[in-house]
């Protein structure tokens, strides 16, 4: 198969046994050990053309990193990516914190980060061959399934939980997809999917190789809208985890290229609700995999995730960056949500505003300087969310 022009792909790793796999095959998990795969790149050949100048001159879109995405024909791009990096200085001054930003995802096609991993992914999934497209969702990533999906002419069925917000149903439904209710979590959506795949492929988060690669694209950004010298603190909501892992390998790959200082990567930090934290509880115990959740209960759907199927490279990255993984409760999250709408304008997804609640903690505890750049992630757009717990609505 012939790359994009410009794309340096050239295999697959398994980030667990290190087996190599060919890029012209379609491929799920490691079959030899079921460990997630990684897209790697020629950088040899990327350090060619991918520099500081020429990407600053570039399309204002994460297709302006091709050298480092996968791709073959023309990419299926709504226009995601670059996203704006906004100081916050009404919730920094009210935390003691001189250097706070917030990196607002909502505004991408879909409203949301998903917007990205959905890109790459089926971009790859139409160059390979691939027609019929299948995945569970909390609601984001189907919306963004559903919207690839239409445009590169695949179909799409979606396995939702049954609570799923209706605005989501209401997205992935215009868009054309085929939506299946399911009793349960989002875990029981991915099992329903792989027993009743029947030759549909299977892009859930994580069990393909090419949605990671869309999301690292924020790692990217953040470098580049930083002029190429990273913040110190990161602070992402971790539900799958793709974006925190993303941005991690996105980060390795620049220090490869000598675009960013070697050895000063942020500190990430991973957010989950206190109802649904297996992440978080595999931190504290010190174990390289976290056991699923048994009963997970939050609104932020984007966190009710009781099994990741890369919590072994989430807990990796957080810990090699010398960050932590901390809960809130939804209430936390629902204040934080309404205290980032009034004080800088942006009306985030629970997930965003579980980051400015995380951080809230971090202060109180001394785990973060005044003076240090820290960037909170809002990963999706509030207006999907029916209700915000405690906010009276006339």
């Amino acid at each position: 198969m012939a790359k994009g022009i410009g794309s340096t792909l050239e295999w697959l790793e398994c980030s667990l046994c290190k087996a190599a796999f060919d890029v012209d095959e379609v491929h799920s998990l490691c079959d030899r050990c079921r460990g997630v795969l990684l897209p790697r790149y020629g950088l040899e050949e990327a350090a060619r053309t991918f520099n500081r100048q020429a990407v600053r001159e570039r399309e204002p879109s994460m297709w302006r990193y091709r050298e480092l995405l996968p791709w073959v024909g023309d990419p299926i791009t709504l226009g995601e990516g670059m996203t704006p990096l906004l100081k916050a200085p009404f919730l920094g001054r009210s935390l003691g914190l001189d250097r706070l930003f917030i990196k607002d995802e909502s505004q991408n096609p879909t409203g949301s980060f998903k917007a990205r991993g959905m890109s790459t992914a089926v971009t790859m999934a139409r160059d390979l061959g691939v027609r019929r497209l299948i995945l569970p969702s909390a609601g984001n990533a189907g919306g963004a399934a559903a919207a690839y999906g239409a445009l590169a002419g695949l179909s799409v069925d979606l396995y939702l939980p049954v609570e799923t917000p209706d605005p989501f149903r209401l997205e992935a439904a215009a868009l054309g997809a085929t939506i299946h209710l399911v009793d349960g979590s989002i875990a029981d959506c991915g099992a329903r999917v792989r027993a009743e795949a029947d030759g549909r492929f299977d892009i859930s988060t994580l069990r393909e190789p090419y949605r990671l690669e869309g999301k690292k694209t924020m790692g990217f950004e953040l470098a580049e809208q930083f002029d190429w010298d990273l913040p110190e603190v990161v602070i992402y909501p971790t539900g799958g985890g793709t974006g925190l892992i993303g941005m991690w390998k996105a980060f390795d790959e620049l220090e490869r290229l000598d675009l960013i200082p070697s050895g000063q990567r942020p500190r990430m930090i991973a957010v989950q609700a206190e109802r649904c934290a297996p992440i978080v509880k595999a931190f504290v115990e010190g174990r390289k995999r976290a056991e699923p959740w048994p009963l997970p209960v939050t609104y932020a759907d984007g966190l009710r995730v009781p099994s990741a199927v890369g919590d072994y490279l989430i807990l990796a990255a957080v810990r090699d960056s010398g960050g932590v993984a901390l809960t809130v409760t939804d209430q936390e999250m629902a204040d934080a949500q309404l205290a980032m709408a009034r004080g800088e304008g942006i009306f985030p997804a629970p997930e965003g505003g579980a980051t400015l609640a995380g951080l809230k903690k971090l202060v109180e505890q001394n785990m973060v300087d005044p003076g240090e750049r820290i960037v909170l992630f809002n990963t999706g757009t509030g207006l999907k969310y029916p209700r915000v717990p405690g906010l009276k609505v006339p």
